[in-house]
């Protein structure tokens, strides 16, 4: 009997379409391990203090190996340095947040520097970015990551200030370096200080009267 054609065969995808869920799985799986890394850090360096806390705690803890921790991370300081990141963004996020949703600069200037303060005074933000991350990365890395974050909001808000006609005639970038080292100092102060409420009072009175000097006479 003549045998039927089963019709015509579909071709087989590509040796790239067939391996590309399995690299999307495989990103998937270290997009997941780095998340698990650094919440489990962030948590526990928060809690206690880089010094405090070992290598195999964390990786316990966030349900990894060592050697997912040395794959992603140089070692627990390179670890510590993406949590301090992550912190930063979220804070400088947070800040322009609150300028955002003011109805002018002025008023803007004065939200930023209030939610600032806040913020300071947040445990996990003394720990973590006012006390271990200058010890820990040094001054001048932490200062480098604390301009990469801060120092673009800060130079933003001026520039647009001055578009406006708000800001005195001045280098806007000089001027944004110098407002960071006003605002770093305030949030150190606040941080170590045995009174953080009346520290954080004497903070913001000072800032504002900083930076009122830096509006332009109507």
């Amino acid at each position: 009997m003549p045998r039927h054609s089963a019709g015509p065969t579909e071709p087989e995808p590509p040796e790239d379409a067939r391996r590309a869920p399995e690299r999307r799985s495989h990103a998937d799986r270290s997009r997941a391990t780095r998340a698990a890394l650094i919440e489990t850090a962030r948590r526990l360096f928060a809690e206690r203090g880089y010094a405090h806390v070992p290598a195999g705690e964390i990786v316990t803890a966030a349900g990894v190996t060592r050697g997912a921790l040395y794959h992603h991370y140089a070692d627990k300081q390179d670890l510590f340095r993406a949590v301090f990141e992550e912190l930063e963004r979220e804070v400088t996020a947070e800040i322009a947040a609150a300028i955002a949703s003011a109805p002018d600069p002025a008023t803007g200037m004065v939200a930023g520097v209030g939610r600032l303060l806040d913020i300071c005074q947040r445990p996990e933000v003394v720990r973590i970015a006012l006390t271990d991350a200058p010890a820990v990365l040094g001054w001048q890395a932490w200062r480098e990551i604390e301009a990469r974050h801060g120092l673009g909001l800060i130079t933003e808000n001026l520039e647009a200030a001055a578009r406006n006609g708000v800001l005195v005639p001045a280098p806007v970038p000089v001027l944004a370096h110098l407002v960071l080292g006003a605002v770093i100092e305030a949030a150190l102060l606040i941080a170590h200080a045995t009174d953080p409420q009346a520290a954080r009072a004497d903070a913001e009175q000072a800032l504002l009267t900083l930076l009122s000097g830096m509006v332009a006479p109507r």
